[in-house]
């Protein structure tokens, strides 16, 4: 019996160095950054050739080091460096691996260049391309390599596909226009459009608010079947019996354009977004074309749900906890305890006569009233920078960070003022009405609070705690008591002494010495009552 013979089997993926002698020169901002025939070349499977240079031979002085790294399993951790040369930067334009594994002992501490970041890259004194897209396409379709080297690093859906239509363009797909429509859970935007042309090259965000939906422009969009599931839309723009059946495809036509696809863009949830493109080549798309777009289509849409997951993310934190507070909560403050000590202005507001109303109006009515009382309100307070924080009932709790904002304080000043004014417009705006005016009782202090997470494991709340946010309801309490719409501590009014008056010492709830209150004076200076 002929015995068999073992053919080992060469490696799928490996990586080797070699030396070459070959002039490489790098230029950046019309400056000479790196200049070396001492150059290593590693080659990567399914990766183009990567120069590695002597660090003698680069310009290190332009070079400053960044906390970015990244890890490959058999070359190791690599350190980044930003390129700075007369103000051009190139961020994290350069690597090194300082403490490479084994089998990329050779490159220790050796440089390497995005060659796309740069101005120009030589060859012994030959130029050459510095974005090779089509150098290494091992998957058959080059949208594949693109999903895997570059796409990842979009940092938002328009950068995603301004990316994608560059890299249609350079594998010789000639796109004229691509429009990506992103239905969002959010309580005044349906939907954004991101749209890239060709001629400008960048991407135009819009936002679509739900009353959008109901205008005919909308409703006679090729992206409505796609939403309501019954597939894409293709249609040949050349041909003189071409079928139009949607304005924008009148529009496209008139433009150039010779072919129009718009394809669904699903999400786990089950929710169906859409792409849409057109070209003016003659003959339309290719098919190998489109069997690219379609074959890479189901991870480009989860790199499109990654992005817009995060927005609704930031969209809700931001609605239901304000965009600072929401921005705290994104960065990692979520757990119980979690928080910091501010300064602060606190700025509270109630409805004067709100159980008398509850009273006396229907539910539907009093809702539309109090969601005024707080447009006029809370309104005021974030069209000034400060972060409403709690809507308690029908009062307003807010603050206005003094750490780093010197000018907190005029602007909560500010705030107050354009809330008496909007209440003023709303009362006029109701005359003659059985419905009651509406009235506020407002204070305002400033001292140190707690500003982090309460509550419990499951259910928590941002907020702010503290003596000062007791001695600002005390405010707002005997403001009734004196009759003004607006009271003022003493620490609050040495931020703004010309913003106030004085209304002699008070004694607050539950305080045993009295102190002195304030209220706003009149712009023109008369101390008259603003209440």
């Amino acid at each position: 019996m002929a015995e068999s013979s073992h053919v080992p089997r060469p490696p799928e993926y490996a990586i080797s160095i070699e030396l070459t002698d070959r002039r490489v020169k790098v230029v950046f901002n019309g400056e000479t950054v790196a200049d070396t025939r001492r150059a290593l070349i590693l080659h990567e499977t399914r990766l183009p050739p990567v120069y590695y240079l002597p660090r003698k031979d680069v310009r290190m002085d332009l070079a400053f080091p960044t906390e970015y790294h990244t890890h490959c399993p058999f070359k190791g951790n690599a350190s980044y460096w930003t390129l700075n040369v007369e103000g051009q930067v190139a961020e994290n334009g350069l690597w090194s691996y300082e403490d490479p594994l084994p089998e990329a002992e050779a490159i220790r501490g050796y440089i390497a260049f995005y060659r796309n970041r740069m101005d120009a890259w030589y060859e012994e004194d030959e130029e050459v391309s510095i974005d090779p897209v089509t150098d290494t396409h091992t998957h058959g379709n080059p949208l594949v390599d693109w999903l895997m080297r570059d796409a990842w690093e979009a940092s938002s859906i328009a950068e995603l596909l301004a990316r994608f239509a560059r890299q249609l363009a350079a594998v010789g797909v000639p796109v004229t226009r691509t429009n990506l429509m992103v239905r969002t859970l959010h309580p005044q935007v349906m939907g954004i459009v991101h749209v890239w042309e060709r001629a400008e090259d960048q991407v135009q965000t819009i936002e679509l608010s739900h009353d959008r939906a109901d205008e005919e422009r909308f409703l006679t969009s090729p992206l409505i079947p796609i939403f309501e599931g019954r597939g894409g839309v293709r249609r040949r723009l050349e041909a003189e019996n071409a079928v139009l059946d949607f304005p924008i495809l009148r529009e496209l036509r008139d433009q150039g354009a010779t072919d129009y696809v718009a394809m669904p863009v699903p999400f786990s949830d089950g929710k169906i977004h859409a792409i849409t493109l057109a070209t003016d080549h003659p003959g339309g798309f290719a098919t190998e074309s489109l069997g690219h777009i379609h074959e890479i289509l189901p991870l480009f849409s989860r790199l499109v749900e990654v992005h817009a997951t995060r927005r609704i993310a930031r969209t809700l934190l931001d609605t239901y906890l304000g965009i600072h507070t929401g921005e705290r909560v994104l960065e990692g403050l979520i757990r119980r305890g979690d928080g910091e000590e501010i300064p602060a202005v606190i700025w509270w507001c109630d409805l004067r006569g709100s159980t008398q109303m509850t009273e006396q109006l229907p539910r539907v009515t009093y809702l539309k009233l109090l969601n005024q009382f707080f447009e006029s309100t809370a309104g005021s307070v974030i069209d000034h920078g400060g972060e409403v924080l709690k809507f308690i009932g029908d009062a307003v709790m807010a603050i206005f960070p003094l750490r780093g904002q010197p000018d907190a304080a005029d602007r909560a000043v500010a705030a107050t003022r354009e809330t008496l004014v909007r209440l003023e417009e709303f009362n006029s705006s109701r005359e003659g009405s059985a419905m009651p005016a509406v009235d506020i009782a407002l204070a305002l202090h400033e001292g140190e609070v707690t500003y982090g997470n309460v509550g419990i494991s499951g259910r928590l709340d941002f907020t702010v705690t503290g003596p000062a946010v007791n001695e600002v309801s005390r405010l707002e309490t005997l403001s009734k008591f004196l009759g003004q719409r607006v009271v003022a501590s003493e620490s609050f009014a040495r931020l703004v002494p010309n913003e106030l008056r004085s209304l002699g010492r008070h004694t607050l709830r539950g305080v045993s010495e009295p102190a002195e209150v304030f209220t706003l004076r009149e712009r023109d200076g008369d101390d008259g009552d603003p209440g």
